[in-house]
């Protein structure tokens, strides 16, 4: 066993200095200090030193270093997974509740719109007075607690007179669109002067569905 400085190490192992010092930082060179000079303590038999060590320094440090960031990575990416799967359950939870209040929202206006169209249609049929056609649908409405009761947006019964009705509740019973009712109000407005079928009674329009068509007007 001999020892020799790091110069002579790099000749005698025919490598670099930067080879000799990494391999005496991971433990396969042994060294000792005497009087501030390092020395490389040699046995018998040259201890070979890795090609790849004669060109590159230990990157052992950087690999640790990457392979931390990668594990750090892996634990974000899966928690953002497992948020993203949390937020796609309460948006479809969401759209689900949302779907069962429109169809419910439908399902009680088709049953109070079926329920008053058939008051009205049954008291044109029969031919009955106005406030008795009004007491009807009030009676209808007081005894059937699980419908809501129409608002004026919907229907206003008012404005139905036995055979007549208005052009405005027409289309409210049409259920027409704002932008369609308007442009049906402007058509019946420019022919009310000159159609039979079209009564005007103190600047209102007023139709008989129950005897004339009037599909050409309201297209």
């Amino acid at each position: 066993m001999g020892k020799m400085t790091v110069t002579e190490a790099a000749e005698h192992f025919k490598v670099s200095k930067e080879a000799i010092h990494n391999r005496i930082r991971r433990g396969t060179l042994d060294c000792v200090i005497e009087q501030g000079i390092k020395y490389v303590v040699v046995g018998g038999t040259s201890t070979p030193v890795a090609p790849q060590e004669k060109t590159a320094p230990s990157h052992d440090k950087y690999y640790e270093y990457i392979e931390q960031e990668n594990a750090t990575l892996k634990a974000k990416i899966s928690e953002l997974e497992g948020e993203t799967k949390q937020l796609r359950v309460q948006r479809e939870q969401m759209l689900i509740e949302e779907k069962e209040k429109i169809e419910q929202i439908y399902k009680e206006r088709d049953t109070q719109l079926k329920s008053v169209l058939q008051v009205v249609a049954s008291k044109f049929l029969s031919h009955q007075s106005m406030d008795e056609v009004i007491e009807e649908v009030v009676s209808a409405e007081v005894s059937e607690p699980d419908v809501t009761v129409v608002d004026d947006d919907v229907i206003d019964v008012v404005e139905v007179t036995e055979e007549f009705v208005s052009l405005k509740q027409f289309m409210k019973l049409k259920m027409y669109s704002k932008k369609k009712r308007d442009k049906i109000k402007k058509r019946f407005e420019k022919y009310a002067f000159d159609d039979e079928r079209i009564s005007l009674v103190k600047g209102k329009i007023y139709l008989r569905p129950n005897h004339f068509d009037y599909s050409d007007l309201i297209r």
